[in-house]
């Protein structure tokens, strides 16, 4: 049952307790103790809502940073990216397969806040080798969620 609890929570984070519940076959009270425990185990860290700032006339740059380190002896990558993480404007770090070692996504007003950001707090960070920003130009799809209006047809109109 946890997993499907889960699948639903992570789809709708505004639990129906009692929708969910007709879909387990269950009572909300179980639904609601399962959820807490969970909530109490820490797996389910947290709930968000998903808003597409451009439609609500809020200017804001979201940045993907690629950031390459030297790990440090005995801890590897995990007390740098406390260090990231700590950071209030900082979303999220992931540690990452390929050319870098970090990802860290981030949120500004503008592309200098960001750019400053980097510049000033990230790469001074010690174990810090390079970095690479990437600023998100367009959300067609985020968290599952489609972003963008689709068209009627695509079909391409034909004319004799």
């Amino acid at each position: 049952m946890r997993k499907q609890i889960l699948k639903y929570i992570e789809k709708k984070s505004k639990v129906d307790l009692k929708e969910l519940a007709v879909l387990l076959g269950t009572d909300e009270v179980t639904i609601a103790n399962e959820i807490a425990e969970m909530e109490k185990q820490k797996i389910i860290c947290g709930y968000h809502t998903l808003i597409d700032w451009d439609k609500a006339g809020v200017e804001l740059v979201t940045a993907l940073i690629e950031v390459r380190v030297t790990p440090q002896r005995n801890q590897g990558f995990d007390r740098i990216a406390e260090r990231i993480y700590n950071y209030p404007e900082v979303n999220a770090v992931y540690l990452i397969s390929g050319g870098y070692d970090l990802l860290v996504t981030l949120e500004g007003k503008t592309l200098k806040e960001v750019s400053q950001f980097v510049s000033e707090k990230l790469s001074p960070v010690e174990s810090v080798i390079s970095t690479a920003t990437h600023f998100i130009l367009k959300k067609y799809k985020d968290h599952g969620t489609v972003l963008v209006k689709k068209s009627g047809s695509e079909r391409m109109p034909v004319t004799l």
